[in-house]
């Protein structure tokens, strides 16, 4: 090989070194570009220490706050099942300095809902610091149609602030247990026995022997070593926690206990140590550098020495059993150490040897504590709700309606052969339902469902199925609870007929139509049964649609009104408000043309009815269909086929059949009916008095016979 060609390949090598750090610079200047809109006078972003990926923002010399994208920190699932991913920045005092949505996959934002409403949405996020709880309504506007989402944004751009800020030191850690408290209350007299028997003092004995197998392998193994019995006492210590009545007053007395209680500043804490042997747990050490070296307390990986300060001598303890100790001393934890004594601790005791003229080694003994339960109160442990559980606390009362308005629809599906029986009870109950279906539950609530909603379940049970994704807004998640019920009881119908907000709508400018005598089109029931498959072929077109994309699949779901019309109450532009429009107008000759033909939602509903357990809808009759046609013209929908038969795939449950069914004016079977009662009505009138009139025969040319008059004394 030449040598010039290993010189070539270098050459090559660095060329393209060049080429892909040229390519990433533009990046890098957009990124900076992007947080300048924040801060205006930073010059570059650099890496920070920590688990989060968080970049420090600097102008010069001057740090000037952090940013970090949210995905990264607090990727909550929103109404798309997808987390909704911003840019936000936080100074270094923990205030918010900018908020910018930089992706998301929520549909109503998509299409309908203009860009920069969220985009203000999120900026408006910037009056408020990270310890705040900005709440939708209170502190900040929500946007009309898209709750569901701008919750989720006001709490991920919150709850990632936090974390961070928490995780830079910034703010205290917001999901930090608080520290136990002392039940001052709680004392009871005890000698030595019972101190240490209970756990409220703990003890740590070493012998010479403990300790010298300790040092085995290490340079002070044998250098210098005073020769001692293997089973002589090294140390015998004890300690407590004082600042619980039971070991403070007992250990130093009633006035003692008082007095150290006075000295010690709120949040501060207070330990006995006590030993007896050949070892000094104090040693000289303090004396020389005012710190103690030869023991150290550690909670939580947090290690805590002492200083002289923190040290004060006990004199004469006077408890019961007690044996003689050489050292008795208490120190002192001060509140900077965030000390907790409902949670476990260590003392270390530090020993030292020589392993040289100017070497030492050092080993720790570790002593356990754990206070007694009977002496500390434990505070509810810190768990954040999750954002749904937020979202049903704040919705208490459209949860509270929907629920009795299901309740009163439930009740109307089962005992709906005796409502139909009385259509002035069931008329206005049903014209009252239609309208609190349109009001509330479409522009109050904007509980509209859609087939949206079946496209994203059918992808989160294909993908990562999470019910927070769906419990996030609870009239949506109710209504579907329920439809599924229903669905199994009763069929699509139920909904279709009484809980579809724009279908809703539609019923009532038919009526409203009906009543100013606008004449009805009515299509041949030949095509009318053909024109049924254009909704099912629009469901599948969609589906298919969304195998490849679910965010073009929800833009071609626009083909329903119902963001127009409901959700968004006609506030969009115009060619989505006249498509809507058209509809309702078309609605007005054709009764529901749109849920007849057209409708995704309703085809997606009609496919897993076929499973419904029973029939509520009588239809026994033998002349029902052959030879009358009354119930199957008067159909709305046109869900009853000329042979009698009721589609429960196009039915919606209006019931308006079953009132034909019971009733004996109009239903010719049950007219029959009427009249032989009456008939019989009549001659049993006539027996009574004596009288027979030879003219009355029966329904059917019989002539009636005579009935015997019984009379009672």
């Amino acid at each position: 090989m030449s040598p010039r060609r290993p010189r070539l390949f270098v050459l090559i090598g660095r060329c393209l070194l060049l080429l892909c750090l040229a390519l990433s610079l533009p990046s890098m200047a957009l990124e900076l570009d992007r947080v300048k809109a924040g801060f205006p006078d930073a010059d570059r972003l650099a890496e920070t220490d920590g688990e989060r990926p968080v970049q420090a923002v600097m102008g010069g010399d001057s740090l000037l706050g952090y940013v970090f994208e949210t995905v990264d920190v607090a990727p909550i699932p929103a109404y798309s099942g997808k987390p909704v991913n911003l840019l936000v920045g936080i100074d270094p005092a923990g205030e918010l300095i900018m908020a910018e949505v930089l992706e998301h996959s929520e549909p109503i934002m998509l299409v309908g809902i203009p860009e920069e409403k969220l985009q203000q949405f999120a900026g408006a996020h910037t009056a408020y610091a990270v310890t705040d709880n900005p709440k939708i309504g209170d502190h900040l506007d929500a946007i009309s149609g898209a709750t569901v989402t701008v919750i989720v944004v006001n709490d991920t751009i919150m709850r990632a602030a936090r974390e961070v800020a928490a995780g830079l030191g910034i703010i205290d850690d917001p999901s930090a247990q608080p520290p136990a408290t002392v039940k001052d209350e709680v004392f009871r007299e005890a000698d030595w026995q019972t101190l240490t028997g209970d756990g409220t003092l703990r003890r740590l004995r070493l012998t010479h022997g403990q300790v010298d197998d300790a040092f085995v392998g290490t340079a002070a193994e044998d250098y210098l070593r005073t020769p001692q019995p293997a089973d002589k006492t090294f140390i015998d210590l004890y300690y407590g926690y004082l600042n619980a009545p039971t070991a403070g007053r007992n250990l130093l007395g009633k006035a003692g206990y008082e007095a150290l209680m006075e000295d010690l500043a709120p949040g501060e804490h207070a330990i006995a140590v006590m030993a007896r042997g050949d070892y000094s747990f104090k040693g000289s050490g303090y004396v020389r550098g005012g710190i103690f070296d030869r023991i150290e307390l550690v909670q939580d990986g947090r290690t805590i020495t002492f200083h002289d300060r923190d040290h004060q001598r006990v004199g004469r303890v006077a408890l019961d059993g007690m044996p003689r100790m050489t050292e008795k001393d208490i120190f002192v934890i001060r509140d900077d150490a965030h000390f907790d004594p409902g949670r476990p601790w260590q003392l270390n005791l530090l020993v030292r040897r020589a392993s040289g003229p100017l070497d030492t080694e050092f080993t720790r003994f570790r002593a356990d504590y754990a206070i007694p339960e009977a002496y500390v109160e434990r505070p509810a442990p810190v768990v954040e709700r999750p954002i749904w559980v937020q979202v049903w606390y704040d919705k208490a009362f459209q949860i509270a309606v929907l629920g009795l308005g299901l309740a009163v629809l439930t009740g109307v599906m089962l005992f709906q052969d005796v409502l139909v029986r009385y259509p002035r009870i069931l008329g206005p109950l049903r014209l009252g339902f239609l309208v609190y279906t349109l009001v509330f539950i479409g522009w109050y609530a904007l509980a509209q469902l859609s087939v949206v909603n079946i496209l994203t379940f059918t992808h989160a049970l294909i993908t990562d199925f999470s019910w927070s994704s769906f419990l996030i807004d609870p009239m949506m998640f109710i209504l579907w609870s329920f439809v599924a019920v229903s669905l199994l009881l009763w069929g699509r119908g139920v909904f279709c007929g009484w809980l579809c907000p724009f279908g809703a709508l539609q019923d009532l400018v038919n009526k409203a139509a009906r009543r100013l005598g606008v004449k009805q089109l009515e299509v041949p029931f030949g095509l009318h049964e053909r024109l049924w498959a254009i909704k099912y072929i629009i469901l599948l077109a969609l589906f298919a649609v969304s195998l490849h994309s679910l965010g073009t699949a929800e833009r071609y779901a626009e083909v329903e009104p119902f963001k127009t019309a409901i959700t968004l109450r006609f506030q969009r532009d115009w060619p989505f408000v006249l498509y809507a429009l058209g509809l309702v107008v078309v609605s007005a000759f054709n009764h529901k043309f749109y849920c007849r033909y057209v409708c995704p939602l309703g085809a997606g509903l009609a496919i897993p009815s076929r499973l419904r357990l029973f029939d509520w809808l009588k239809r026994h009759r033998g002349s029902c269909g052959t030879p009358c046609q009354i119930c199957a013209n008067e159909c709305e929908v046109g869900a009853i086929h000329p042979d009698g038969r009721i589609n429960a795939n196009e039915c919606h449950y209006c019931l308006d059949c079953q009132v034909t069914y019971w009733d004996d004016q109009r239903c010719p079977p049950m007219i029959k009916r009427r009249k032989r009662y009456e008939k019989a009505a009549r001659v049993s009138g006539q027996a009574t008095t004596g009288t027979f009139d030879p003219a009355a025969r029966g329904a059917e040319g019989t002539t009636l016979q005579r009935i015997p008059i019984h009379h009672e004394e």
